[in-house]
């Protein structure tokens, strides 16, 4: 079931990273302008291509890796050694980071005007929440190191 769930976040993460998350307008009576994952990092990159390249490894690269990983090792692929790696990955795959500077950029830069949750918000949020969840009960042996 684990092998399952964590092969369905090579679908549901590209899925999330371009569903919309929020739905920004300056005036109530106007169309909303829709905020995605990639949409973001593509204004990102217009601005600081430092930050955009950082972002992006920390918001898709590193959560895509670990993913790669656990599904090679659940799959025997991979040997179970290679999970402090993983982990170090997980840390590092600041998803739940990046949603965080979403919803304060969102907050901030719209003074007058309307916010509103779209579906991949709660999309990237289960996907990271089921990323961590799957990290927790694989319960993948790591071998224990001779001294």
């Amino acid at each position: 079931m684990l092998k399952i769930a964590n092969l369905s976040l090579l679908i549901l993460f590209p899925v999330a990273w371009f569903a919309p998350l929020l739905r920004a307008g300056l005036l109530p009576f106007f169309s909303l302008d829709e905020i995605t994952v990639i949409s973001g990092l593509q204004a990102l990159w217009e601005k600081d291509v430092f930050l955009a390249l950082l972002v992006t490894f920390l918001a898709l690269v590193a959560p895509m890796a670990k993913v790669i990983g656990t599904a090679l090792i659940q799959f025997n692929l991979l040997a179970p050694s290679v999970k402090p790696v993983l982990s170090v990955l997980g840390r590092l795959a600041m998803a739940d980071v990046f949603l965080i500077a979403i919803y304060i950029v969102a907050a901030k830069g719209i003074g007058v005007g309307r916010l509103e949750t779209g579906w991949g918000l709660y999309l990237f949020t289960a996907c990271v929440l089921g990323s961590y969840a799957i990290t927790l009960l694989d319960k993948t042996r790591v071998p224990a190191q001779s001294t």
